[in-house]
Formats: C-alpha cells, sequence, structure tokens
C-alpha cells in the first residue's frame, strides 16, 4: 500500500476525470491521498474533496505565493475549517523568493503566523520552499518548538548538508516525481541519506509527473513509479519503501 501525502485534487485539470483518477490510483495501491491547499479558496475545494471521497484527507494553509493577500482574520478561517476531521495538516505554507512573490518579511510573518496554528491546533505542517533554503531553515531552527508535532518538507530538492538539518529538526522529507528526473542528480544523492522512518512520497498531481511520463498530467496512480526508483537508489525492495513510507505518514498525520 502506497499514500501519496501532497496532491492536488481540487485542480481545474481534473476536473471530470476525479473518478476515474482516484480508481487509477486504488488500482496501482495507493489507498489514501492528501489533498492540499495553497490558500483559503482552495482550502475549502481541499475539504469537500476529502469529505466527498473515502481515503482522502485535506491539509489546509497559505502558500507564500499568497501570503500578501490575506485577510486579518484568515487565521481564525483556517482554524475553523481545521476542525474538519477530514483536516490532518497545516499546509503548504513556507517561503518563496522568486520574481513576482509578496515580500520576503510579508512571507516570513504569514508563514510563523501559521506554525503558531499549527502548534496550537496540534498539527503537523507541510512545507513549501523555493529558493529560500537558509532562511527557511533559520525560521525553523529559531522555532523549533512549534515543531512539536512534526511535519514535512514537501518536494524536497535541496542539499544534503540541508536535508541533514531538517532532520535533525525532526520533520520528514517528501520526495516526488523529480527524483525520477535526469536532472534530478542531486535529490537522487540525497535520497539515501535519509531514514527509511522520515521518508514520505508525494506526487505535487498534476505537476511533476515522474518518468517516464514527464510533462504529461500528474496524478496519484504515479507514485508506484517515484518508490521504484527510490528502492532502486537505495538497494532495498519497493515493498520495503511502500510498508515504510506507508507508515511514516499514518503516524505523521494519523491516517
Amino acid at each position: 500500500m502506497f499514500i501519496d501525502t501532497h496532491a492536488h485534487l481540487y485542480n481545474e485539470r481534473f476536473e471530470g476525470l476525479l473518478d476515474e483518477i482516484l480508481q487509477y490510483a486504488s488500482d496501482m495501491n495507493v489507498k489514501k491521498i492528501i489533498c492540499s491547499a495553497s490558500d483559503i479558496e482552495t482550502a475549502y475545494k481541499a475539504i469537500k474533496v476529502a469529505e466527498n471521497n473515502d481515503g482522502v484527507y485535506a491539509s489546509i494553509g497559505v502558500h507564500p505565493q499568497d501570503a500578501g493577500n490575506v485577510k486579518k482574520d484568515y487565521l481564525k478561517e483556517l482554524e475553523e475549517l481545521a476542525k474538519n476531521k477530514k483536516v490532518v495538516a497545516i499546509g503548504e505554507i513556507g517561503l518563496e523568493y522568486m520574481e513576482g512573490c509578496p515580500d520576503k518579511e510579508v512571507q516570513k510573518r504569514v508563514f510563523l503566523e501559521q506554525l503558531n496554528l499549527a502548534h496550537k491546533l496540534k498539527l503537523p505542517i507541510v512545507i513549501h520552499c523555493r529558493n529560500a533554503v537558509g532562511d527557511m531553515l533559520e525560521v525553523l531552527q529559531e522555532n523549533k518548538a512549534l515543531l512539536e508535532f512534526g511535519g514535512t518538507f514537501h518536494c524536497f530538492s535541496e542539499s544534503l548538508e540541508s536535508a541533514r538539518i531538517v532532520l535533525a529538526l525532526g520533520l520528514h522529507i517528501s520526495v516526488g516525481g523529480v527524483v525520477t528526473f535526469k536532472n534530478g542528480k542531486k535529490l537522487q544523492e540525497v535520497v539515501p541519506c535519509i531514514p527509511l522512518d522520515k521518508l514520505l512520497l508525494e506526487t505535487d498531481c498534476p505537476y511533476l509527473a515522474p518518468e517516464p511520463n514527464r510533462g504529461k498530467l500528474n496524478h496519484s496512480g504515479y507514485i508506484p513509479l517515484i518508490a521504484e526508483k527510490i528502492a532502486m537508489l537505495r538497494g532495498i525492495t519497493v515493498e520495503e519503501v511502500a510498508n515504510a513510507t506507508t507508515e511514516n505518514a499514518r503516524r505523521l498525520f494519523k491516517i
């Protein structure tokens, strides 16, 4: 059995296809999926998808790209939404220092506010980090007490040194389709060094489809392809990857 710990099943690209995609995922032994929101609007959508489908759960939060658009009462709204029994995490939240993104200090403030909320609610966090790993690790290290209920670095693509800091903070590392890419050598070098009890699988669908489907619509049914690559890199069986990552996801997200 596999668990896809990060998918955007409400995405418009899945319109009219969701039932088929979920059935295919189940046929591929992907029995549980966490649908991850990126703002308040998609939090409602993620919860709706989770409520309407057995084996689907939701994580809710404001992505750094949307940090500049939050309303004054957004934390109260997230807290209310988190009362839903299908909500298992706060995320994806974090930092992204790309052109067009909100001011860095605004991102840090919104990220820290949601770290505090997750701790208050006793929920794990789902971290998004892009071109901001230095500041991200600094914020996390300065606020280690807020990581009491764990979390994961989603779609990890950083260095081995950064991975070691993440792991020292007690966080999990989630690996997606990039590990199968020809230009994914950095991640391929990191994966064998991640303790098996801290490893998670994800698709981040509809983005980042693994080889040999790169460039196509990604979906949770491709999780076994990611597991196969990880097994090869670690010199273990796919079954061992499946068993370990499933247990890790169950333990972290209580699903």
